[in-house]
């Protein structure tokens, strides 16, 4: 890779950890090709950007976008050793997702670390806590569904309170008769 090849994919990985609020550092390594295949093929189909980088590039564009959007990605700069790849998303814990179901026939992906809303997780245990992450999404289903059983309840009391008032207002009716 020539001079100038390094620094266009270290321009190109700094703008997109510049834009992006959630990525995932991971190993990939020892994969046969079919395997990182249907790897690659899982992660397109749910939206989520794999990227195998040298780790100095991967320093590189860090330190630089760190310049550029005023993040703290030093905590990361320890888990670039060995193979990584990089997994760029627009949802929080998708790549977790992935990364765990994909392992239930698979050794690898191992997540080294993941930088989620400004917060950097380290370490291949913190898997399950990123899992659990809701998006915002799910967030919003959530609240709708917290905002939704008051509401059917006060419809439910106010329509049979109606019954219970038009019911009293007959009988008073039949007996002023």
């Amino acid at each position: 890779m020539t001079k100038a090849e390094k620094t266009l994919v270290i321009e190109e990985l700094a703008g997109k950890f510049a834009d992006s609020k959630y990525f995932y550092v991971t190993d990939c390594s020892e994969l046969n090709v079919e395997t990182i295949n249907k790897l690659r093929r899982t992660c397109f189909e749910q939206d989520i950007q794999l990227k195998v980088v040298k780790n100095t590039l991967i320093k590189k564009a860090l330190e630089k976008a760190a310049t550029t959007n005023e993040e703290n990605y030093e905590d990361l700069y320890g888990v670039l050793k060995g193979a990584s790849a990089l997994m760029f998303t627009e949802t929080g814990n998708a790549p977790a997702k992935l990364i765990k179901k994909f392992r239930e026939d698979n050794e690898k992906p191992v997540l080294k670390a993941a930088f989620v809303e400004s917060e950097v997780y380290v370490g291949d245990d913190q898997l399950d806590a990123l899992v659990s992450i809701k998006s915002k999404e799910e967030l919003i289903g959530d609240i709708i569904l917290l905002l939704e059983s008051p509401i059917k309840n006060l419809v439910g009391s106010l329509q049979s309170g109606g019954n219970t008032i038009s019911g009293l207002l007959k009988a008073l009716e039949e007996r002023g008769e």
